[in-house]
C-alpha cells in the first residue's frame, strides 16, 4: 500500500469475480487479528460496486461489524503501536522514527530489526514504477 501502488482495485476485482465462490469462513480465519483490513476492503467493495454488494455474505459483514462494535466498547490498548508498517514499509516510518510509536513488525514478531533495516534502506534505492493513466472514452 505504497503511494505509487495500491492493490485495493485488484482486491475489489477478485471479490467481484470470485466472491460468490469464496470460502468466507476461511478468509475470516486467515485475517485473524487483522480483521479490520478485511472489513476495510469489504466496505470499499460495497462503495465501488453498490449493486453487487450482495456478493459479500451478510453474515460476514455482521461478524466484522460486530467485532468492531465490541472493540470500540473496550478501552484502547495501552501501548502506542503503529500497525501501518504492516501495510506500508515507507508511509508510517515517521510514526516510528519521530512520533514514538512501536513498530508492529517488531511487536508482533513479524520481522527482526535487521530485516526491517534492510527493507527500509531499500526504499531509497528503488524507483517507483510510473503509474499508467487510463485513457477514457471522452478524451
Amino acid at each position: 500500500m505504497e503511494r505509487e501502488r495500491f492493490d485495493g482495485g485488484d482486491i475489489a476485482h477478485l471479490i467481484r469475480g470470485s466472491g460468490r465462490d469464496m470460502n468466507w469462513q476461511r478468509l475470516l480465519e486467515r485475517f485473524g487479528p487483522h480483521w479490520r483490513l478485511l472489513l476495510a476492503h469489504l466496505v470499499m467493495f460495497g462503495f465501488i460496486y453498490p449493486n453487487e454488494r450482495d456478493i459479500i455474505p451478510g453474515w460476514v459483514l455482521d461478524e466484522l461489524t460486530g467485532r468492531l462494535k465490541a472493540e470500540t466498547a473496550e478501552p484502547p490498548p495501552p501501548e502506542r503501536i503503529c500497525q501501518g508498517t504492516l501495510v506500508s514499509r515507507a508511509q508510517y516510518l515517521v510514526d516510528i522514527e519521530q512520533w514514538g510509536y512501536v513498530d508492529a513488525r517488531l511487536a508482533g514478531d513479524y520481522m527482526e530489526q535487521a530485516d526491517i533495516d534492510l527493507w527500509t534502506d531499500a526504499i531509497a534505492t528503488e524507483q517507483p514504477t510510473p503509474a499508467t493513466r487510463p485513457v477514457y472514452r471522452s478524451e
